[in-house]
C-alpha cells in the first residue's frame, strides 16, 4: 500500500449548539483509546468556548481507523493527520494530544507551525527511554488473556483478574468487537507494541527548544503519573524561560487525566485557548 492509498482517519466534528466555529482544535487520544474518550471534554469545551470547534480523531489502528500499512510510528501517525486535514481542507489553530497522541501532536506541529497557535501535550513521556509504565505492561497482560470471550462482561472480569481496576478494565474492553457470537480484540497487540516502542525512542525535545512558527507549546503533567519526571519538568521549564513559548501545567490526577480530573482539563483549555 502506498502513502496515497492509506485510508482517511475516522473523525467527528464537535461544535457548540447553533455555533459556527471560527477556529478548530484537533484532539488526539492516547494508546488503546479513540476520539470518543475525549468526547465529554470536547462537548463541554465548545459550550464554554463556542467560537472553537473540535475535531475528534481516531489515530491509526484505534477506534474505527483501520487498514493502515506499517511502519506504525509517530511519524506515520502524524502523516495520517496531515492527510486528514488535507482531505477536509481543514486548518486547525490548535492541536492537543494525550500520551501517545501528545507526541503525535508535536510531530504534526513541525509541519503546521505557520497555522498553529497552540500545541497541547497531555502527560506524554518526553524523555527517551526503554519502554515502561502502565501502558506498556498492559500489552503483555492482554496477550496472556484468551483471544476471544463469550461476552464483554467476561472479558472485563478477566482483565480485572489480571490485576486491573474495574474502570480501566471496562475502558480496555471497548476494544472488543462482536464476531460470530463472541467478542474479539479489534486492536493488534503487536502493532500496539510497535507504536509504543517508537513513542519511547523518539526524541522531540528540539521542538520544545525551537517551537515551530509562532506556536505556544503547553505541557501538562498529571501529578500522580510518572510520565514526566523531575528532570523532564526542569527541561520543560528551562525551554520556556529561554523562548517564552513553552508552558508547564500541573494537574491533580493520574495518567488518564481526562477521566481522573476532567474539570481541571476543561478549565485549563477554556481559560488558555486563544
Amino acid at each position: 500500500m502506498t502513502t496515497q492509498e492509506q485510508p482517511i482517519l475516522n473523525h467527528a466534528r464537535v461544535t457548540g449548539a447553533g455555533a459556527t466555529p471560527q477556529r478548530w482544535l484537533l484532539m488526539l487520544h492516547g494508546i488503546y483509546g479513540s476520539g470518543r474518550n475525549w468526547g465529554t471534554i470536547a462537548r463541554r469545551l465548545v459550550e464554554a468556548r463556542p467560537e472553537w470547534g473540535i475535531l475528534l480523531v481516531d489515530l491509526r489502528n484505534h477506534g474505527q481507523s483501520h487498514g493502515f500499512a506499517g511502519p506504525h510510528t509517530l511519524a506515520a501517525s502524524a502523516a495520517d493527520v496531515d492527510r486528514l486535514v488535507a482531505h477536509l481542507d481543514f486548518h486547525a489553530a490548535a492541536v492537543m494530544g494525550h500520551s501517545f497522541g501528545g507526541k503525535v501532536s508535536l510531530v504534526y506541529a513541525r509541519h503546521h507551525g505557520q497555522e498553529l497557535k497552540q500545541v497541547w501535550v497531555m502527560d506524554s513521556t518526553l524523555a527517551v527511554r526503554e519502554p515502561e509504565g502502565s501502558a506498556w505492561r498492559i500489552i503483555e497482560s492482554m496477550r496472556a488473556l484468551p483471544p476471544e470471550f463469550p461476552s464483554r462482561a467476561e472479558a472485563v472480569a478477566a482483565i480485572q483478574a489480571a490485576g486491573y481496576e474495574q474502570g480501566l478494565a471496562q475502558w480496555l474492553a471497548i476494544n472488543l468487537e462482536p464476531a460470530e457470537g463472541r467478542y474479539r480484540w479489534r486492536i493488534d497487540w503487536d502493532v500496539m507494541e510497535e507504536m509504543l516502542r517508537d513513542y519511547f525512542r523518539t526524541d522531540l525535545w528540539e521542538t520544545l527548544v525551537h517551537p515551530p512558527g509562532e506556536a505556544e507549546i503547553h505541557i501538562v503533567k498529571a501529578t500522580e503519573s510518572n510520565s514526566l519526571d523531575e528532570e523532564a519538568e526542569r527541561r520543560v521549564e528551562m525551554a520556556g524561560t529561554a523562548n517564552g513559548r513553552v508552558f508547564l501545567h500541573r494537574l491533580e490526577g493520574g495518567h488518564w487525566i481526562n477521566t481522573d480530573n476532567p474539570e481541571a482539563v476543561i478549565a485549563l483549555l477554556r481559560d488558555r485557548l486563544p
